[in-house]
Parts: structure tokens; sequence; C-alpha cells
């Protein structure tokens, strides 16, 4: 709701734990609820709006204002859900060929027709070159600086700066081929060439059910 031209997909799991008719229900409430919630903070906005404007002394709020005026500004559009069996490969490949028709829609991602450098393409074939390779470790995590100088060690890209390098890793970061936690002080100078691992990781410590898991082994 606070990042500007958001889109977002939402997914139904465990449909394997319900009936047909459950899932269409469930489905439209879930919708109906988005919907709603939506409305609500529309209107909150609006009111907390118009009370700065009608205070007695407005010029004390403008920072209020100007803020609750950005998050006004900042458009949300929700897609229909789409329900998932977990346990089903198809229905995996059923959301993948969702999201994948919704990314490529102009209308909602203006960016998808932007023409990258032809140096964005290089960096990213190096860059997954550089992941399939059996120097790298199981967990794909590099340095960033060591990242600069493998990259620079190829021909075409001897003269490819930590700068530009930062620029297409955010790209690449976007686009899932890599994470790079720039915004977080202990991770900006680890590239993570392989996300996969981190959902491995996640998997570990975050479960469903973890509780009644750990409590069942003897």
């Amino acid at each position: 709701m606070r990042v500007p031209n958001s889109v977002v997909l939402p997914v139904g799991t465990h449909v394997d734990c319900c009936q047909e008719q459950e899932v269409a229900e469930k489905t439209h409430d879930i919708m109906a609820r988005t919907t709603a919630m939506l409305a609500e903070r529309k209107s909150n906005l609006a009111h907390f709006i118009d009370n700065l404007e009608g205070s007695e002394e407005p010029k004390f709020y403008v920072d209020q204002w100007e803020k609750l005026k950005e998050m006004e500004s900042c458009t949300l559009t929700i897609l229909n859900l789409v329900t998932v069996n977990c346990t089903d490969h198809c229905d995996i490949q059923k959301l993948e060929a969702t999201i994948l028709k919704h990314v490529k829609r102009e209308e909602l991602f203006p960016e998808v027709v932007r023409v990258l450098p032809p140096v964005y393409r290089q960096v990213e074939a190096a860059i997954v070159d550089i992941a399939q390779s059996e120097e790298l470790a199981g967990h794909g995590m590099m340095d960033l600086q060591y990242l600069v100088s493998k990259l620079s060690q190829r021909e075409h890209l001897a003269s490819l700066g930590r700068e530009l390098l930062q620029d297409i890793l955010r790209y690449l970061h976007r686009v899932g081929l890599v994470v790079w936690y720039e915004e977080i002080k202990p991770l900006e100078s680890t590239v993570f060439l392989q996300p996969t691992f981190l959902i491995t990781m996640f998997k570990l410590l975050v479960r469903h059910r973890l509780v009644q898991q750990l409590e069942s082994i003897p």
C-alpha cells in the first residue's frame, strides 16, 4: 500500500484441503474483503487529509499532509486470486503461467518494454555462468567486490565499474535472477547468486505446523 503503482496477485493455497464449493466461497470472500479494505483505506486517508486542511494551524501539519497525499497517490492494483494445490505440479505451472501472463501486460508494467543496454545482458549471462560453475559454493553467496573482480576478468566486461554493476544488480534483483539486500547494512556487500538456497533455508526455519512437528519427535 506504500509502494507506488503496486500490483498484487493474491494466491490461495491448500485448496486440496477444501471442497470445490468452499474454494469458490473463500475466493469470493477474500476478494470482497480486499476490496472493502482498499475502500476503507481510501476513505480514511481522505478523512485525515480533510482534518489537517481544516485545522486552525494547517502550516504546522505540512509534513503529515504531504505524507498522506503521497500515500493517497499510491495506486494499488489487485489481480484476481489464483487458487493452488501446492502438492500438484500442474497447479504450480498454472501459477507460473498466470504470473508470466500478468508481467507481460504493458498496462500493468510499462517498464516491461524498456530497452536495456547490451552490457546488462552480458553481465546477466556472465553471472549465470559463474552461478553454474563448480567453483561457486553451494550456498551461492559471493562478496560484491569479488564479483566485480570476477566479472572484470572477462574481456568484454573489463571496464565494468562497481557503480554500473550495482545498477545492473538492482535490475537482476527485481527480475529474481539474484538476491542483493543492499538496504540491509550487514548484507550490502553480499550477493546471492543462488536465490533458491535462501528458499531452502527459509523452509527449514519457517514451516507450517512447526511446533507440532518438533513435539512429535521422540
